[in-house]
């Protein structure tokens, strides 16, 4: 038999991760096909988004119409990181007639050089890469062979890029998911996954164009989390409440037992509303959390990672519009400290040049960024 493992996160599964199972049976004469759920994935920070049950139980909801896939449960059985020459040499020794493959994602070839053990996945299958329509995959060929003395294969697949994180979101802020086969996103919805109970009452508070801009800003801080060491869920649960308080005035009684610091100017009293609305009405305790809500206005000397990516986030989505943006965004994606310091520095002119008052905390994050670069320069 022709035998192929497709493991991953399945974080959640969708589509096109199906449509690639099909392409794969069609294109190296598939017999059967084990969808394999990681346990600990080694290359994400703080694991799964859902459980292994729930992903697993996803799985075989996406795959059920495809008889020669089964689900696994072995990494999710598994204690400890998932790492696929384990998984490779197990179903050797379950298969050892027949004939393996490894099924792979074109965005994860590039980075194949880099896992552990590589060699190992190749002495017991095959490597099998989806190769995208325009691919040119000629280099990697040669790459390839050159370093492991034996080449992959390739699934030729034309279907679409799916980011995971940004479904993630999608489902956060109950947007459609065409990606997800209905049977999945009703799983979904059931379980509650992939959302947290304070991010609907709290986009009740705001209309709908500020919900739509909190959402943007989710988008846009969940997809540099990762690469900034920040944890995923914090990053959402911040980007979806930063704004919360918006629109609730001083006199509300949400905000009876509150106490406004004093020289506040209009325009950034909501972020310290927010941070109070976050705990008081919606139980937000995570102190990393609030104080991202709290100066994603204004900054302030000493923010931390997820402070800052939520400051740039709610300065750069995809709906600002300002002079400069354009070159913050681009370097918001290659260095977020940098990034963040020339925010504060356009900012600081800006308000400078226009004659307009800077607040305090904003020149004392500046001037503390600018001194620390000073440093390390």
């Amino acid at each position: 038999m022709k035998i192929a493992l497709f493991g991953g996160s399945f974080d959640p599964v969708h589509q096109e991760h199906v449509r690639y199972v099909q392409a794969a049976k069609a294109a190296l004469g598939l017999d059967k096909v084990f969808v394999i759920p990681s346990h600990i994935a080694p290359h994400k920070l703080s694991g799964a988004a859902a459980g292994g049950e729930d992903r697993f139980e996803m799985c075989r909801l996406a795959f059920r119409n495809l008889p020669y896939v089964q689900v696994s449960d072995l990494e999710i059985a598994s204690e400890g990181t998932s790492y696929t020459y384990l998984t490779c040499r197990r179903f050797k020794e379950l298969y050892p007639c027949d004939e393996l493959y490894f099924l792979v994602g074109a965005d994860m070839l590039e980075d194949f050089f880099t896992w552990k053990q590589p060699e190992d996945i190749l002495s017991n299958a095959t490597l099998a890469a989806c190769r995208r329509e325009n691919d040119d995959p000629a280099a990697l060929h040669s790459r390839f062979v050159a370093r492991f003395s034996r080449d992959f294969v390739c699934v030729p697949f034309a279907g679409e890029a799916v980011a995971s994180h940004r479904l993630r979101v999608d489902l956060a802020f109950r947007k459609p998911t065409p990606e997800l086969d209905r049977a999945v996103r009703r799983y979904i919805e059931e379980r509650r996954l992939y959302t947290h109970p304070a991010i609907a009452p709290a986009l009740a508070l705001e209309k709908p164009p500020r919900r739509e801009h909190s959402y943007r800003v989710a988008c846009m801080a969940v997809a540099r989390a990762r690469s900034a060491g920040v944890n995923e869920g914090k990053a959402l649960i911040a980007a979806a409440l930063h704004d919360c308080a918006k629109y609730v005035p001083l006199s509300s009684p949400l905000l009876e037992d509150f106490t406004p610091p004093a020289d506040v100017p209009p325009l950034v009293m909501h972020e310290y509303t927010g941070a109070y609305l976050a705990r008081h009405a919606f139980g937000i305790e995570d102190e990393d959390i609030l104080d991202a809500i709290r100066y994603h206005t204004s900054g302030k000397a000493g923010m931390t990672a997820l402070s800052k990516l939520i400051f740039l986030a709610d300065m750069l989505e995809e709906g600002r519009s300002f002079d400069g943006v354009e070159a913050l965004r681009a370097l918001f994606w290659e260095d977020l400290d940098a990034c963040f310091y020339a925010a504060l520095r356009a900012q600081v002119e800006y308000l400078r040049e226009t004659g307009k008052p800077v607040y305090p905390l904003t020149e004392e994050a500046y001037l503390y960024e600018k001194s620390r670069r000073n440093t390390e320069s």
